[in-house]
């Protein structure tokens, strides 16, 4: 006999939590945040950052209440102040601008981006051009960019493959934003070789480690799943990327929410099994709070679902504070 409402077929289907490993904040995350917390206890309030430090609301907010104001450009800035670049990288002409206004900086990106950013200078100075694979305005790419922009274009779409022009076809390599999907990354890359074939690849792999284990986790998880919740928010592209890949690779359903209060009490209705995992931006304790509620609905039997074990640790910046 039915249960509370439920139909004897929804009944017989116990309800599982499915955990994905990796999760959660990365190497290159926790060092943007640690130096913003290194600067505040070095130096005191106010600390100012420009754009978000990671792509994360509730991080930005706990920050800011330990007194980080956060601004859109370094003009925004008092002369002589102290000013963090964020983890997503910036530009050259971002640098000079702060010597400009006497700032003090401390450079919180991410190795990863920095390597790109590399990447993007070596190529610039063979004479190659260079097609950037990435979503137009996300500030990594436009940091990337600022490194060549003589050399550099930006592919996002597809459309944009079909029509990129390049000098010469023989002096062509390919970049990308860091944070992507593999698959959409080797779409765009596949789509600019069947016209320039002797496309070069890059170096070493673009796509970050972190953003590939979270990937893969889904992928592993996502077949088992009525429902996906990813943790994340919604300016944050590897997280993004997190619902769009869970719904590729089979879950009925997957939304991607800030915190635990943001579930739709309507998304678990009929689910059985759920999976969870959280961006690369998103701290543990925001996971943590989202089992809770699960657990209070009657998910309370989780099971870890690991692909990968990440020991990767970024030293923070040696200047710790200096001017540009």
């Amino acid at each position: 006999m039915a249960v509370g409402g439920n139909t004897s077929c929804e009944a017989s289907r116990p309800k599982r939590l499915l955990l994905a490993g990796p999760r959660g904040s990365c190497a290159g995350v926790d060092r943007a945040v640690a130096t913003v917390e290194r600067a505040l206890l070095d130096h005191g309030a106010p600390v100012y950052v420009r754009k978000e430090i990671v792509h994360n609301t509730h991080v930005v907010q706990t920050l800011a209440d330990r007194g980080v104001i956060f601004v859109e450009e370094t003009d925004e800035v008092p002369e002589g102040a102290l000013v963090v670049f964020s983890a997503h990288g910036v530009a050259p002409a971002v640098h000079e601008q702060a010597a400009a206004r006497n700032l003090r900086t401390i450079d919180a990106t991410c190795p990863l981006v920095t390597k790109v950013h590399r990447e993007a200078v070596r190529f610039d100075r063979d004479g190659c051009d260079i097609l950037l694979i990435g979503h137009d305005g996300h500030e990594e790419v436009e940091g990337t960019l600022g490194e060549a922009p003589d050399r550099i274009q930006l592919v996002d779409t597809a459309a944009d493959a079909d029509r990129v022009e390049v000098r010469d076809p023989a002096k062509v390599v390919w970049l990308s934003q860091t944070t992507l999907s593999v698959d959409e990354v080797m779409e765009r890359v596949n789509r600019l070789r069947e016209r320039f074939p002797l496309l070069q690849d890059p170096p070493s792999d673009d796509i970050c480690y972190a953003t590939q284990n979270r990937q893969v986790a889904v992928k592993a998880m996502a077949p088992h799943c009525d429902l996906v919740l990813v943790v994340g928010s919604g300016n944050s592209s590897n997280s993004l990327r997190l619902v769009e890949i869970a719904l590729q690779s089979g879950a009925t359903a997957a939304h991607l929410v800030d915190h635990a209060r943001d579930v739709d009490e309507a998304w678990l209705d009929g689910a059985a099994t759920i999976g969870v995992t959280s961006g690369a931006s998103v701290p543990e304790i925001l996971v943590t709070q989202l089992l809770e509620t699960l657990a209070d609905r009657g998910w309370s039997n989780v099971e870890n679902l690991t692909v990968a074990v990440e020991t990767q640790v970024f030293s923070l910046p040696k200047n710790n504070s200096r001017h540009s």
